[in-house]
C-alpha cells in the first residue's frame, strides 16, 4: 500500500522570484512528508510553465528538500537552483521502521564515499564518521551511489547494507498517464474545485479502499487546475465528478483520463484561490482519516 502525490511542472508559475518559488516547493515537500507520502511525482505541464522556474527547477528543489540534511552537501554541492535552499522548512521525516530516524533498528539513507576491496565500501549515513560495511552479494555499488543502511545499534555501531528502496519520499519525474497507470496506484483522485464535494459518506468509502489499496492524488497549478492542464471543458469535468469510480455510482464517461474520481476537498472555500500547497494540506489531511 503506497501513497503518491502528483504535482505539475508548472507548480511555481506565479512565483515572483526564486525565493518565493523555493518557499512554495518547501511546503509541498513538507505536506507530503507530514502525511507520509511514499512518492512525490512531478508530471510535465510545459504549456503552463513560466519564466525561469520550470520543471527542472521544481524537480531539483523537491529532490534536494527530500534529501536527508546530512547528505545534502555531498549529493548536491553548489547549484544555482538551490540559492535559497536555506529557507526550506525542515522535514524531520520519521523512520518507517522506528519512531525516530536514528532509533535502533531504523533505516537511513547513506551515500557510498569509497569502494574498497573484498566487497566492502565506506558509507556516509549521518553518523559521526563514514562506516565500513560489507556489500551483499546481490548488490553492485559505485562511489556516489545512494544506499539504504539498517542500523541496529549506535554504540557500538552495528549496521548493514540492505537491498531495499531508499527511506523517505521518492521524488520522480513521470508523465501523468504513467503515474496513474502504476500497479500500486490505488484509488486515483483528481483534486479540483470542480470535483464532487468531499462528504462524510464519501470519505468513509474512500478510507476503506485507501487503507487497503493505497492512493494517488493529483493537483493542479496556480490559475491552471487539472482540467486546464488536461484540456478538459467544464461539461466533461462535471460528468467525471458525477461518475464515482470508487463505488461505481453514475454512468462512466468515455473521456475519463484515468482517475477514479474528481474531488473537491475544500468545499465552500472562503478565498477565490486555494494555493496548491494549501490544497495539499487540506486534501491529504482529510484523506488520512481512518474509518
Amino acid at each position: 500500500m503506497t501513497a503518491s502525490v502528483l504535482v505539475p511542472s508548472s507548480l511555481t508559475r506565479e512565483a515572483e522570484d526564486k525565493r518565493e518559488a523555493t518557499r512554495k516547493l518547501g511546503y509541498v515537500a513538507r505536506a507530503a512528508t507530514v502525511f507520509r507520502a511514499d512518492r512525490l511525482v512531478v508530471f510535465p505541464d510545459r504549456e503552463g510553465e513560466r519564466g525561469r522556474f520550470d520543471g527542472e527547477f521544481v524537480d531539483t528543489v523537491l529532490r534536494y528538500a527530500t534529501t536527508p540534511p546530512y547528505l545534502r552537501n555531498e549529493v548536491w554541492g553548489m547549484r544555482d537552483e538551490l540559492e535559497y535552499a536555506g529557507i526550506l522548512p525542515p522535514l524531520r521525516a520519521v523512520s518507517r521502521t522506528g519512531s525516530e530516524s536514528n532509533d535502533s533498528g531504523s533505516s537511513r539513507q547513506g551515500i557510498v564515499t569509497e569502494v574498497g576491496p573484498d566487497q566492502r565500501v565506506r558509507v556516509n549515513c549521518g553518523l559521526q564518521h563514514p562506516i565500513s560495511l560489507n556489500v551483499p552479494p546481490s548488490m553492485e555499488l559505485e562511489e556516489g551511489e545512494r544506499v539504504t543502511v539498517r542500523i541496529s545499534s549506535r554504540r557500538p555501531v552495528r549496521a548493514k547494507l540492505v537491498d531495499d528502496s531508499l527511506p523517505g519520499i521518492d521524488v520522480e519525474w513521470t508523465d501523468l498517464e504513467a503515474a496513474l497507470g502504476r500497479e500500486d496506484a490505488g484509488v486515483r483522485i483528481a483534486a479540483s474545485r470542480f470535483g464532487a464535494e468531499l462528504t462524510v459518506g464519501r470519505l468513509g468509502t474512500l478510507a476503506g479502499r485507501r487503507e487497503r489499496d493505497g492512493m494517488t492524488v493529483a493537483f493542479g497549478a496556480p490559475e491552471r487546475g487539472l482540467p486546464a492542464i488536461l484540456g478538459m471543458d467544464e461539461e466533461t469535468v462535471d460528468a467525471l465528478s458525477r461518475w464515482d469510480g470508487v463505488d461505481g455510482g453514475g454512468v462512466e464517461p468515455t473521456s475519463d483520463p484515468g482517475f477514479d474520481l474528481w474531488l473537491n476537498t475544500v468545499p465552500d472555500q472562503g478565498s477565490d484561490v486555494v494555493r496548491t500547497e494549501e490544497a495539499l494540506f487540506a486534501t491529504l489531511a482529510s484523506l488520512s482519516l481512518k474509518e
